[in-house]
């Protein structure tokens, strides 16, 4: 049984991270009894939280803003340095956490005085951050809006220009925003296709909130789904491969963001590739150093086996030189 105080302390991180719960959400996700959840509640507002309730079976509790802030002083000099070190660390990803420092930064910012947001809106405006080339920059402030999206649980509007360049607009339910070490995905439904996307967030021009509360059914694992776009992306070559790895193996091998896997056997597991050209596949196939097989198609196959030939040649002693 915890204490009276973490207890609080989690119900008010619970009433923090969405627009609102009803009581047998909270007390489910407490492993405590609704009556213990409305007693915390009046102690919250005994001590100044201003939660606010709908009443009705299906009614429910949130925070007003302004009251997200747990017991926490800050000067304004301090709420500003933690909100840039935050932003840094969400961007850069130095804590290894992106989503922790970032919901942290979003919380923080909900609460900030206006004159301190403001301060800090100047300094994303002023703020460069140096890129690898083929990781185009993403503004913090459109970064906080995909991840408030994700955290209010309602269907947005969005502005997406995709590789081709052709700008849509498409409501979606938002769910997840994904790094990869690279770059930031958001995840979510696309509600005309009916289906689950991938969007690059740098791509993103634009999202508004519909006000529509929606209820995600069944979502997929972001990470996985956001790993095999990447891999199954607009390639003018793929190639299909087999490892004489047991997957678990091969997928550190050969990560999900670059092919997509599938076991033949408890031994051997397929792969599909894609690349720029035969001999850009090639040159990544012979770089795993492992025994493979070609399966398809034949002029990957042949410029593997020729780079192979060429390897051969270069490092054998017995030819003139």
């Amino acid at each position: 049984m915890i204490s009276t105080s973490a207890r609080l302390l989690r119900l008010v991180s619970l009433l923090s991270s969405r627009p609102s719960w009803t009581c047998s959400e909270l007390a489910g996700r407490m492993t405590v009894t609704e009556r213990t959840v409305r007693r915390d509640i009046a102690r919250l507002r005994e001590l100044g939280y201003g939660v606010e309730s709908d009443p009705g079976p299906w009614g429910g509790y949130r925070l007003r803003p302004g009251s997200r802030l747990p017991p926490l002083i800050l000067d304004d000099s301090e709420a500003l340095a933690v909100a840039i070190a935050l932003r840094e660390a969400a961007l850069s990803g130095v804590l290894g956490g992106d989503q922790a420092a970032l919901s942290a930064l979003l919380k923080l910012r909900q609460v900030l005085p206006g004159r301190i947001a403001d301060r800090l809106g100047e300094m994303d405006d002023a703020f460069v951050h140096t890129t690898r080339p083929d990781a185009p920059q993403i503004a913090p402030g459109m970064l906080l809006e995909l991840a408030g999206a994700c955290r209010r649980a309602e269907r947005c509007r969005l502005s997406y220009r995709d590789r081709e360049g052709t700008a849509t607009v498409r409501d979606v339910d938002p769910y997840r925003l994904v790094h990869t070490g690279r770059r930031w995905y958001f995840v979510a439904r696309d509600v005309t296709r009916d289906e689950w996307r991938t969007f690059r967030a740098d791509r993103v021009g634009r999202i508004q909130s519909t006000g529509r509360p929606v209820e995600l059914i069944d979502p997929p694992d972001p990470a996985l789904l956001v790993s095999r776009s990447i891999a199954t992306g607009a390639y003018p070559l793929y190639a299909t491969i087999r490892l004489r790895l047991p997957v678990e193996q091969a997928l550190e091998l050969i990560p999900p963001t670059v092919g997509t896997h599938r076991p033949e056997g408890p031994d051997h597991t397929i792969v599909d590739i894609g690349g720029p050209d035969a001999d850009g596949l090639a040159r990544y196939l012979l770089g795993l150093a492992t025994p493979l097989r070609v399966l398809s198609p034949d002029d990957v196959r042949e410029a593997l086996l020729r780079r192979t030939r060429e390897l051969f040649e270069d490092n054998d002693h017995d030819q003139p030189r």
